[in-house]
């Protein structure tokens, strides 16, 4: 049993070293990450049990992805194992201003692509859980993970666990059109959606004048517990501003904006669900908010996907915290 089930893709990633380009780099470091895994292993930084649900190959590289899960006491003995199918990867080209970092994806065919409704007991893996946590990285893999993931939000519902969702909407993956389609009635099992002004715009078509007036839009419609909204300017490549408000019960919850100096900020927003979710399960929302931007404002100054701060780093960050050398 834990206290927060995830259900995603987990990639291997591979990054040139000292901002060089693929095309001419002649090494690769290599990590592993994806949204559901990184939320997975963010809550047990503050104290929570988790437990990871996927589809890997059962190769060195699948075995690397559930090495590192376990490296942080995520359970992954809901993962499925596949004889046949391969690892997704993904290659992470660091840039700098005027050159933004890049992705590219080589993910076609992943194992978790070919997961089917049956694979998974959902009704088992969600026994003493708080709260299912997915994106719609996940059903934009394919139509049988489209239907796996809701397949899962019902389990969830089913076993009177909350559920949160981060939009997470990936162009390289599905057109605005399909996501809107496939995703729209999931909403109906979700209870905390986490998104940003853009994707509900992409996905929804939903605009307003301020990002509050967002988060009432979405509460209107789709009659969510809370709403969060992450916030981030980029004046440059390597800094950027960072926050989030949430909504529920009617009020506006925000935060103080961190500027962060970027070393790798894949996983940030991650970072902020983990975080969210940590005062969400307290009953806290704001606590939430202030957790969470703090916990994925410190992830930027980490390398790789995976959030290494402790939960008394997040509460010097939330008091204020300064940046002398902590002797």
């Amino acid at each position: 049993m834990s206290d927060v089930v995830t259900f995603g893709e987990a990639m291997v990633r591979l990054s040139p070293p000292n901002f060089q380009r693929l095309e001419q780099t002649s090494s690769l470091e290599m990590r592993a990450g994806g949204a559901e895994l990184n939320v997975a292993i963010g809550v047990t930084r503050f104290g929570l049990t988790s437990s990871w649900v996927s589809r890997l190959p059962d190769n060195p590289l699948g075995r690397f992805v559930q090495n590192q899960a376990r490296l942080f006491g995520v359970d992954t003995s809901r993962v499925v194992w596949s004889k046949e199918d391969r690892m997704g990867l993904y290659f992470l080209e660091f840039g700098a201003a005027p050159r933004a970092s890049s992705v590219l994806y080589d993910r076609a065919g992943s194992a978790i692509s070919a997961i089917e409704p049956g694979d998974v007991n959902w009704d088992a893996v969600f026994k003493g859980a708080k709260l299912f946590h997915t994106s719609g990285i996940t059903p934009a893999l394919s139509d049988s993970a489209a239907q796996v993931t809701m397949d899962a939000l019902k389990a969830a519902k089913k076993a009177g666990v909350k559920v949160s969702y981060d939009l997470n909407y990936r162009g390289k993956l599905w057109s605005p059109e399909r996501a809107r389609q496939v995703q729209t009635p999931m909403m109906d099992y979700v209870d905390v959606l986490i998104t940003t002004e853009e994707d509900t715009n992409v996905v929804f078509g939903m605009k307003a004048d301020t990002y509050t007036d967002v988060a009432a839009m979405l509460v209107n419609r789709f009659k969510f517990e809370a709403v969060a909204i992450t916030l981030r300017e980029t004046p440059s490549v390597w800094r950027n501003s960072w926050t989030a408000i949430a909504w529920a019960g009617g009020k506006i919850y925000d935060t103080k904006t961190y500027e962060v100096e970027v070393v790798d900020r894949v996983g940030g927003g991650d970072s902020f669900s983990a975080g969210f979710i940590y005062g969400y399960l307290q009953g806290d929302v704001a606590k939430g908010v202030h957790y969470g931007v703090a916990f994925s404002a410190l992830k930027h100054s980490i390398p790789g996907d995976l959030n290494f701060t402790t939960l008394d780093e997040v509460e010097r960050a939330v008091k204020g915290a300064g940046l002398r050398i902590a002797r």
